[in-house]
């Protein structure tokens, strides 16, 4: 449960891994890049990011990122993010700052192993509405951030090939 202001809010916890056969300065390269994060987002999501000047910017703690995104029935919403934590070659964490969830914390793992690099995703979300959230994560939310993650691991797949 996470604590906002004397209100709690039931939280959902989602981990996704995948082994990759690259190295980790490959990995790190693409996946710390805010812009590669269209490439590997469903196309149906509309996902765009905003924030000017974004080329050649890499994460740094404190860098606020902004999206135009359709999580649901196409209704285009803002979103900003702020990458809290990064060690360089290792993790970034990003964190909602305004947006559809009523909390979202993201934290992206990255580590050489045998053969390749295993990326470990754990995230912690929440959208509120108290029971009303529940039902709707229960009925569309879930499944649909689940199908997110999906989609980007047989795109992940596609670019980088088979572990």
């Amino acid at each position: 449960m996470f604590v906002n202001q004397n209100t709690v809010l039931k939280t959902y916890r989602l981990e996704f891994t995948q082994k990759l056969p690259i190295t980790l300065e490959n990995a790190w390269d693409f996946f710390s890049s805010p812009l590669n994060l269209s490439e590997i987002t469903p196309e149906d999501m509309t996902f765009e990011v905003t924030t000017p000047g974004m080329e050649n910017t890499k994460m740094y703690s404190g860098l606020i990122i902004t999206y135009k995104v359709s999580p649901l029935l196409g209704i285009k919403l803002d979103w900003m993010t702020e990458i809290t934590h990064v060690k360089d070659h290792e993790y970034f964490i990003d964190e909602q700052r305004f947006g559809p969830f009523a909390f979202w914390h993201h934290q992206h793992h990255f580590s050489k192993i045998d053969g390749g690099v295993l990326m470990h995703d754990i995230l912690h979300y929440s959208i509120g509405w108290g029971p009303i959230g529940k039902i709707a994560n229960a009925i569309t939310v879930n499944r649909k951030v689940k199908s997110i993650f999906n989609f980007r691991y047989k795109k992940v797949e596609e670019i980088f090939g088979r572990f």
